[in-house]
């Protein structure tokens, strides 16, 4: 489908894969922690792991060499999906019963104040709204515009 969401949805859209990714983000790279903290079947998190090295997303590296064992490092492809996993969590955090409050929030280093992703034009840095975005074809021939 020529629709760039379906593509990423094809590449991280099961439930597992954002969740690994987001652990990476948060600095678990191992196997046995990221399991532990999921706690996910081995099976099916070594599939993810292995799609995830297979479409860039995550790199293999040793960390141990008796018995090898590796750890997974976020690439760039990776490290950009960092937006898509604070979308989430900021859904998450809205639209989710949390009785004291969600389970994490996010402080802004530079200034120590709690915060949240806007977005924003690139071009003039105003706040993005779906109401004030529209479409337009592009580079590719068929597209999923009405």
């Amino acid at each position: 489908m020529p629709c760039s969401v379906a593509q990423a949805l094809e590449l991280v859209g099961e439930r597992w894969t954002l969740l690994v990714v987001r652990d990476c983000l948060l600095g678990v790279t191992r196997f046995d922690q990221i399991q532990q903290r999921l706690g996910i079947a081995r099976n099916v998190l070594s599939d993810r792991l292995e799609l995830l090295v297979e479409v860039a997303v995550l790199e293999r590296r040793p960390y141990q060499e008796r018995p090898v064992r590796y750890e997974y490092v976020l690439t760039e492809r990776g490290r950009d999906l960092w937006l898509v996993v604070q979308a989430l969590q900021q859904w998450g955090d809205r639209w989710t019963e949390w009785p004291d409050g969600p389970p994490v929030q996010q402080v802004h280093e530079p200034c120590g104040q709690l915060t949240s992703v806007v977005p924003t034009c690139t071009a003039c840095r105003g706040v993005l709204h779906h109401e004030d975005l529209r479409n337009r074809p592009g580079g590719h021939p068929t597209n999923l515009l009405p």
